[in-house]
């Protein structure tokens, strides 16, 4: 039996959102809304999860996976409603975290905090509360003179002084489970919205005489919901501060926050220096001592010590120490680079591994092949990889020179220590040590004179 469940409440439609997709899918920071909500449950030492779905089930689902625990909410009649939809998921367990999944900034020590205080006090609900400095919209929290939780009162139902009130709900709770379950079934829809509030679970509480505990969050803006695309990037920009901060305080330099933009599933070693305009997105391993930018995307992609990439797009791809990508590279998935390899402007690789200290300078294009190491590859190569039903292999074997503008029609191998001429068209294999030239004959004709003197010859 799980001590703690935490529910996370991700039926609602975000009609404000004015999207096909569900509002807790939208990302930032590299993990959807409602994925950033698990993490912080899961750091929070919250290993058992049940999640509310309803608008979108079908999405939701795909996105996080089948071992992920659903209760599914029908009709979207209140947060009492959906929460009593999770009753027979949650089991047994003792105590009952509810959240919000479009909550994406609440911290794992906010939640740590609100549990212990759950059981230090022996509530049967404690609240997450936030001082902020506009509470328009939200539920006021109602004290009495001791300071103690006496109810909730939604904006619309609530008098003048009450709107004054500048203590606020968050929709985060902590509920004793042998209290919630048969209090979720005496609640009404007595409201012009027809809805279960979660909110009258607590006056029952008081109702009852039990304690009602609230706990003032540190910071109001890790509680901020998100229900637009204004907020989405407000959240998004908290998010962007987080990280960056972190990373620059473990010896990071990173020119212009504002302007890098680095998920919270990267890792980026020490001394290394992010210009402004990076994204570095995904699953991605940065190493120690490198030089990030301007410009520059990667995604997905481990980058060893040292290397340099500049205006360039690196997508599911290995970088190995001393490496220079760019300006203007394109490494597309599967590109491999071994130590120290050199990577020019406009030059696009995908699925290829390029030998230690190989360099492929500029306008070069390498696809499905295996460079070896101390290569030259010249302006211009093409690997002609696709006959049109199929991609095959280029093998180009260690100290090989590629001359300018040469076209490598695979399936081909070129020799090591081979020296292949510009402007040749490759279609049989080069062997060790050879030179190949594949051009036709240059020809020279003599001139035929001036237009001006052929003229002048006609008239004569």
């Amino acid at each position: 039996m799980a001590a703690t469940v935490a529910v996370i409440l991700a039926a609602g439609q975000g009609k404000r959102m004015h999207s096909r997709l569900p509002k807790v899918l939208h990302r930032i920071a590299g993990r959807n809304l409602l994925q950033h909500v698990l993490a912080a449950t899961r750091e929070a030492g919250i290993e058992d999860n049940v999640i509310v779905i309803g608008h979108g089930a079908g999405e939701v689902k795909a996105a996080l996976g089948e071992k992920q625990k659903y209760a599914y909410q029908e009709k979207q009649l209140g947060t009492g409603h959906a929460l009593a939809r999770a009753r027979e998921a949650a089991g047994e367990a003792g105590t009952i975290l509810v959240l919000c999944g479009d909550t994406p900034l609440i911290r794992p020590a906010t939640l740590t905090g609100l549990l212990q205080q759950h059981r230090d006090t022996g509530a049967a609900v404690t609240v997450l509360t936030a001082r902020v400095a506009d509470p328009t919209g939200y539920g006021r929290i109602i004290r009495d003179g001791q300071g103690q939780v006496k109810g909730i009162v939604e904006e619309r139902d609530a008098t003048p002084l009450e709107k004054a009130i500048n203590e606020i709900n968050t929709g985060i709770y902590c509920f004793a489970a042998a209290f919630l379950w048969p209090a979720l079934a005496r609640l009404k829809p007595d409201n012009d919205q027809g809805e279960y509030y979660l909110t009258d679970v607590v006056a029952l509480a008081v109702d009852q005489g039990l304690r009602v505990e609230a706990l003032v969050a540190g910071d109001a803006e890790e509680v901020m919901g998100v229900n637009d695309r204004v907020q989405l990037a407000a959240a998004g920009a908290v998010w962007r501060r987080r990280i960056n901060t972190a990373l620059m305080r473990d010896g990071v330099t990173i020119i212009d926050p504002e302007t890098t933009y680095i998920d919270v599933t990267v890792t980026v070693g020490r001394d290394t220096v992010i210009y402004p305009g990076t994204f570095l997105e995904g699953n991605t391993i940065i190493g120690a001592g490198c030089c990030l930018g301007p410009g520059t995307t990667i995604r997905d992609s481990r980058v060893g010590d040292g290397s340099t990439i500049t205006y360039a797009v690196v997508l599911e791809s290995t970088i190995g120490p001393g490496c220079q990508v760019g300006p203007f590279a394109y490494l597309r998935p599967g590109t491999n680079l071994e130590r120290e390899v050199k990577v020019g402007d406009f030059v696009e690789i995908k699925a290829s591994r390029v030998g230690r200290g190989s360099k492929v300078p500029h306008l070069t294009y390498l696809g499905d092949a295996m460079v070896g190491a101390g290569v030259n590859i010249g302006a211009g190569t093409i690997t002609c990889n696709y006959d049109g039903r199929q991609k095959w292999p280029t093998i180009i074997e260690d100290g090989a020179f590629i001359g300018s503008n040469t076209n490598l029609v695979a399936p081909v191998k070129v020799g090591a220590g081979a020296l292949v001429g510009a402007g040749s068209t490759i279609t049989e294999d080069v062997p060790a040590g050879a030179l190949a030239l594949a051009r036709e004959r240059q020809v020279n004709l003599p001139s035929r004179g001036k237009k001006g003197d052929e003229k002048r010859q006609e008239k004569g």
